[in-house]
């Protein structure tokens, strides 16, 4: 009888002790796997953040109202010299539209001399980032001094130019090229030539 109590006992005692370490291996089994999972998942959701934040702070956005002015110079036949500031408008990033006044001086020595004012309504298409087209069209006051043998004879009258141009963009702001005036006529026309070339300037 004594040994079968004590068989008994020793049974029950193993019993125990197993199902005490068997729960301990259980909660730090769940502790470690808390302690591995939480940490990683908030350092990822940090890092995604502030990586989101970098990104937007680099994204900009170019205005779409700039202020350009433009410059022409020719001396074939005599001298020719164009100014003529202007607003654009960036209706997409290929299209932009825009008008301004305009005003230029053109000289043929010793035979005449004249003056304009005006305004221009421009369209430009860009083909590329570094290529780029222009409809442009100008209604000009123009004063013109004629020399002749005898006397100084001075002419106020008002012409058009239609200007069909194309140009190589150096950079975001600065343009270079040529516009002919599909208008132009040798006997009538306030400048020297059809073909001008021109720079432009964005601010």
């Amino acid at each position: 009888m004594k040994k079968l109590i004590l068989k008994s006992a020793l049974c029950f005692a193993f019993f125990i002790a197993n199902g005490q370490v068997f729960a301990q291996s259980t909660n730090i089994t769940v502790i470690d796997s808390m302690a591995t999972v939480k940490p990683t998942t908030t350092l990822d959701s940090l890092a995604t953040t502030e990586t989101s934040l970098k990104m937007d702070s680099l994204i900009t956005t170019e205005p779409r109202l700039k202020f350009g002015c433009g410059f022409g110079l020719n001396f074939l036949g005599g001298t020719n010299i164009t100014l003529s500031p202007n607003l654009m408008y960036s209706v997409s990033e290929k299209v932009s539209l825009g008008a301004g006044i305009q005003g230029s001086y053109t000289s043929i020595k010793d035979v005449q001399k004249t003056t304009t004012f005006g305004v221009n309504v421009i369209g430009i298409y860009n083909l590329s980032r570094k290529i780029t087209t222009l409809l442009e069209f100008a209604e000009l006051k123009v004063n013109t001094k004629k020399q002749t043998p005898t006397v100084e004879v001075e002419n106020d009258f008002w012409e058009s130019a239609l200007f069909i141009g194309a140009g190589y963009n150096i950079s975001n702001k600065i343009a270079i090229g040529a516009k002919y005036n599909v208008l132009y006529d040798s006997d009538e026309s306030v400048y020297s030539s059809p073909i001008i070339p021109f720079v432009n300037i964005t601010f």
